[in-house]
């Protein structure tokens, strides 16, 4: 397990594309964290480090965002979400066994149909804009 402390969102940007330089294929990322907590802003810097230029923003009312780079990435986010049974409609085993990045926000919802080896990324809300960055399964 590793900590870090984000002191502005361009911070959590760059601990984003640090993470993002050692995935490969068919990784799958955990986020948690409270509401703007900054697991958005962290995946930008991911799909930075993929070399995706379009704008990542959150999907919460669209709950899958594909993005082409490098590797394909799937950014999602199941705040609205309540049960796993729920993800079934959403495609989402299929997406998880494709090869591409899936990122994953609210993630700890379906933990239980997860692979054992995701990386686990949690945000903890400091104070104003400063941030406590956990990162379990991987070493940037």
């Amino acid at each position: 397990m590793q900590r870090y402390l984000s002191k502005s969102p361009e911070e959590t940007v760059e601990i984003g594309e640090k993470i993002g330089k050692k995935i490969g294929r068919g990784a799958t990322i955990l986020l948690s964290g409270a509401l703007g907590s900054g697991k958005t802003v962290l995946v930008r810097g991911i799909a930075s480090a993929l070399g995706i230029s379009e704008r990542v923003t959150s999907p919460s009312f669209t709950l899958i965002s594909v993005y082409r780079g490098k590797y394909e990435l799937y950014h999602v986010d199941l705040y609205r979400i309540e049960r796993v049974d729920e993800v079934e409609d959403l495609g989402l085993e299929d997406i998880l066994n494709s090869g591409s990045i899936v990122v994953i926000e609210w993630g700890e919802k379906i933990r239980s149909i997860l692979p054992d080896d995701c990386i686990e990324v949690n945000i903890n809300i400091k104070s104003g804009e400063e941030r406590e960055i956990i990162l379990k399964g991987i070493s940037i």
